[in-house]
């Protein structure tokens, strides 16, 4: 038998083999591309590629090594198409994306809509972005919202489109995808639930509180110490600031922001009574023009993968490839098609940046469907 060092020696020669006929496969792999780039041909040829891997494996009966040798050479023929993306980048054969870089967002005259009603977060998060000295307006539902800018009723919206504790809103990611509509900016809000009332109230004569569910849930260890109130589920934690107000009743009680408290003149009787201190809503800026600001640092992306193995992990390397970090992936089963769905990507990057073109060629060419959300 021989030596574990023997065995070492052999594996070196072999390797240094295989860096050697790696190099010249890659040689030939960028005149191919020379070749596709003169002759306009697409770099991804999903047939060629399946024909060369029943070829490659064809002869060989031992199933480990069939299996082997199919990623081995999966991942060969990735980096070919990698560099033949790299080829037309530096030729700029890659053309524009479709959106254009502006210094700054046109805000003059601009109409903003947000989710809700006075008081609500969506409207603390557009006065965040925006300032207060804007002419803006509110509707009932988030797809009121984005019908309002692709319409042209408004320029820009303010939606919630992640909390820290929730997670995703839902809703929106499958709207993003239904509309032609893009993120241009983001805001994140902290999420700081106070106890308020009206003139004359007090913890002493509280009896009912009224709130969003997910706000009295928020505050259920606060509510566990005052078990005597009893809790009314409203719409939004602005519905519950305004109803109080207009009843004018001390024995009840709103959960709502310190931005509902101050709209709606209520006295906070108690702050920050939310179990989790660090909970925060990430607000998005949707606007119906394909625009970027030309210092924007990440960008937001859907795509669709084929229904088969390996799939979405060919489509990741693209962001490992071109040293793009990738920062969230989201996944949304896809309406009518049982078992498939659509993946949500943010990474890191502008669109302006060569890096950023050659993934999204990549991830174009051999996703099933590609849109870009967003850069901002």
């Amino acid at each position: 038998m021989k030596s574990l060092e023997e065995l070492r020696k052999q594996l070196d020669e072999i390797d240094s083999q295989i860096v050697e006929l790696y190099e010249r496969r890659m040689d030939v792999c960028g005149q191919v591309g020379n070749y596709k780039i003169e002759t306009g041909k697409k770099v991804f040829d999903k047939n060629r590629e399946i024909e060369k891997l029943h070829a490659v494996t064809a002869d060989v009966e031992d199933g480990f090594y069939k299996k082997g040798l199919t990623e081995l050479f999966e991942q060969l023929m990735a980096q070919s198409r990698k560099l033949q993306y790299q080829m037309l980048t530096k030729k700029g054969a890659l053309g524009r994306l479709p959106f254009i870089g502006v210094d700054a967002l046109d805000l003059e005259g601009a109409r903003i809509v947000f989710q809700g009603t006075d008081g609500a977060y969506s409207q603390a998060a557009m006065f965040k972005y925006f300032g207060r000295d804007i002419d803006s307006f509110h509707v009932q539902t988030f797809r009121d919202a984005m019908e309002a800018i692709e319409e042209g009723s408004a320029d820009f919206a303010v939606l919630p489109i992640e909390n820290s504790s929730a997670g995703m809103v839902t809703e929106m990611y499958d709207l993003l995808v239904e509309f032609e509509n893009y993120i241009v900016g983001e805001v994140e809000l902290p999420v700081e639930h106070a106890l308020t009332g009206v003139e004359g109230a007090s913890i002493s004569t509280i009896r009912r509180v009224y709130s969003h569910p997910q706000a009295l849930m928020q505050s259920a260890k606060y509510l566990d110490e005052h078990r005597d109130w009893q809790q009314i589920g409203v719409a939004n934690t602005a519905v519950a600031a305004k109803k109080i107000v207009e009843e004018k009743d001390v024995a009840q009680a709103a959960i709502c922001s310190a931005h509902a408290a101050e709209i709606y003149g209520l006295k906070v009787l108690d702050s920050k009574i939310n179990d989790n201190d660090n909970n925060s809503t990430r607000f998005i800026i949707v606007t119906n023009q394909k625009i970027f600001l030309k210092d924007a640092k990440k960008i937001s992306i859907c795509f669709e993968v084929a229904h088969e193995s390996g799939s979405l992990y060919h489509l990741l390397s693209h962001f490992i490839y071109n040293d793009l970090n990738m920062t969230k992936i989201e996944s949304r089963p896809i309406e009518g098609r049982t078992w498939e769905y659509r993946f949500f990507v943010d990474f890191e990057g502008n669109m302006s940046e060569g890096a950023v073109k050659n993934a999204i060629r990549g991830l174009r060419e051999e996703a099933k469907s590609l849109k870009i959300l967003g850069n901002y």
